[in-house]
């Protein structure tokens, strides 16, 4: 109905439609941060204590084939010694263990990551605990988990922090704000919520269990959208001049004239009429989360 919040009639959205959000350069603001990373890690290899970030990759997933390169070359570029582990799928899960182990007891290596997902016969969550909490730089074990609920320093889940950043990067205010989260888990959605609930935003969680998405959504001032699912929000859904942060990362179906390429859980066409500021897939979120990586081997490394 006319006037009502959150709900836009047609005059209203032709009007929007006359204008577009700016976009939030996901890749810019990574490099500036890997840049920072290389001063850092040049000034620690000066006094002989180069960071060192070790990489795990088990089995032959095509995908985590591709983000291990790229951490990899993301590491060599900031002046971090990489280590690379690859094994066959059939590596047993006290082998990985023991590998872990070893890499927790190495003084040469202050990061350690191992790649998602792992083969089926391993517990993943039992690898991460195995991780020394002086050295989980993707941020996933308990004891980061729990330093961030606590609101202690630890190292932060890459992704939502680097999602943080982001917003930052816009230079509007995040306290007092209402963000709406959209997904709930461990690696992105929760920890998210918890971020911004320290920045001082008012935070809304939402799931597959919600109901009534879209107005909850109409009442954000950021929405940060990680599903994995596409289309979730649209730019109807939209409060005008929202930030978006899309962390979705998925394809167009076949018979979309765009099949096969990349994009996130945002309508970005419609969105882009409506929000303030929103990240692009590809080109958005993606880059932050390696350049958090080699922020929270940095730290570590400076600890250390």
């Amino acid at each position: 109905m006319p006037g009502q919040p959150g709900i836009f009639t047609s005059k209203t959205r032709f009007e929007l439609a006359k204008m577009t959000a700016q976009r939030i350069d996901g890749t810019a603001v990574a490099k500036s941060i890997r840049a920072q990373v290389a001063q850092r890690a040049a000034a620690l290899t000066a006094k002989g204590n180069q960071p060192g970030l070790a990489v795990v990759l088990v089995g032959d997933d095509s995908a985590s084939a591709v983000y291990v390169r790229n951490k990899i070359k993301a590491c060599e570029e900031a002046g971090v010694c990489s280590v690379l582990e690859k094994y066959e799928a059939s590596l047993s899960e006290a082998d990985l263990l023991a590998r872990v182990a070893a890499l927790n007891a190495d003084a040469r290596i202050h990061g350690i990551l191992v790649q998602m997902p792992l083969p089926k016969h391993i517990d993943a969550h039992k690898v991460i605990e195995a991780i020394s909490p002086k050295k989980d730089v993707d941020g996933f074990s308990l004891m980061s988990a729990g330093e961030l609920a606590s609101g202690l320093d630890g190292f932060k889940a890459c992704t939502p922090w680097g999602c943080m950043k982001l917003i930052e990067s816009t230079g509007v205010p995040i306290k007092g704000k209402h963000a709406v989260v959209i997904g709930r888990s461990n690696t992105v959605g929760k920890p998210m919520a918890l971020m911004l609930l320290q920045a001082n935003a008012t935070v809304t969680v939402c799931h597959s269990a919600t109901t009534d998405l879209a107005a909850h959504v109409r009442q954000a001032d950021i929405v940060v959208a990680a599903v994995g699912r596409r289309n979730t929000v649209t730019g109807e859904m939209l409060k005008p001049g929202a930030i978006v942060i899309d962390v979705g990362m998925n394809r167009h179906p076949e018979g979309h004239p765009n099949a096969g390429k990349l994009c996130g859980d945002v309508d970005f066409e419609s969105a882009n009429a409506v929000a303030g500021y929103i990240t692009p897939v590809p080109g958005g979120v993606g880059p932050m989360t390696i350049a958090m990586l080699l922020s929270n081997t940095l730290d570590s490394a400076e600890c250390g």
